[in-house]
């Protein structure tokens, strides 16, 4: 482990896929798989980083493919938003597990479960070190929590979006599909949007650039890799403004 390396980001927010949640089952949530991630966060916090977390929900509920059964997309992503709120809960849990002091908020208002989004309270918290963990999107259908993301990175000052995925980082295609795709170590924000890139959406990804905001895509079950990109240690794929 790197110990020596001192880190170069103070305030990060982590973007947990709610697929990646699955860990290796098809549906719900992986315990084993969230407590190591929570170990990794865990020594993170040691090194003085502060963290906040924006979580998906599509291992539970994917609001675009509920709406190709004729189900209004309104509707449906708002059962998705409400899916965000129960891997919330999850992650929560296994944070008090582990003794970790985080704290709870959904962009709308659910009174018994947690609180509802405060950006002033939320800037306090982290810059008290508490771990943030936000839930409920932006709290609006037709957006995805990859925007959420952005959005509550640049509220809270964050200073890096670390998304991680189950892809090692941004491919010219998909290597699944195509051998030949070309692996990035970083690519303009200009070059992703140009080139249809799909590892997030345009609206996201616009929100980051005019913001100047970086973004690091990494692949979640390599061991370490949130450790390494929160760290500043080469990981995954590095998308910058200029």
């Amino acid at each position: 482990m790197h110990t020596k390396i001192k880190p170069i980001y103070k305030r990060v927010l982590l973007k947990i896929s709610g697929e990646s949640l699955q860990g290796k089952k098809d549906f719900g949530i992986d315990s084993t798989f969230l407590n190591r991630i929570i170990k990794e966060i865990k020594i993170l916090i040691s090194f003085g980083i502060q963290i906040a977390i924006v979580v998906g929900g599509g291992n539970l509920f994917r609001g675009s493919c509920f709406s190709d059964l004729g189900i209004n997309r309104i509707f449906a992503d708002n059962i998705g938003m409400l899916s965000t709120i129960i891997n919330g809960l999850a992650i929560h849990g296994f944070m008090s597990k582990f003794s970790i002091n985080s704290y709870l908020m959904s962009s709308f208002c659910i009174p018994s479960i947690c609180e509802v989004y405060n950006r002033e309270k939320a800037i306090k918290l982290i810059s008290n070190n508490s771990l943030v963990i936000f839930t409920g999107g932006i709290g609006n259908p037709l957006f995805t929590t990859d925007s959420a993301a952005c959005l509550r990175a640049i509220e809270t000052d964050s200073e890096i979006v670390l998304k991680a995925t189950n892809v090692n980082g941004v491919y010219s295609d998909d290597p699944k599909k195509n051998s030949n795709a070309i692996f990035y170590d970083s690519i303009r924000y200009k070059d992703v949007i140009n080139n249809k890139l799909k590892i997030m959406d345009s609206c996201s990804l616009i929100l980051a650039r005019d913001y100047n905001l970086p973004i690091r895509v990494f692949n979640i079950n390599k061991h370490m890799s949130i450790y390494k990109a929160a760290l500043g240690i080469k990981e995954g794929t590095l998308i910058y403004h200029r």
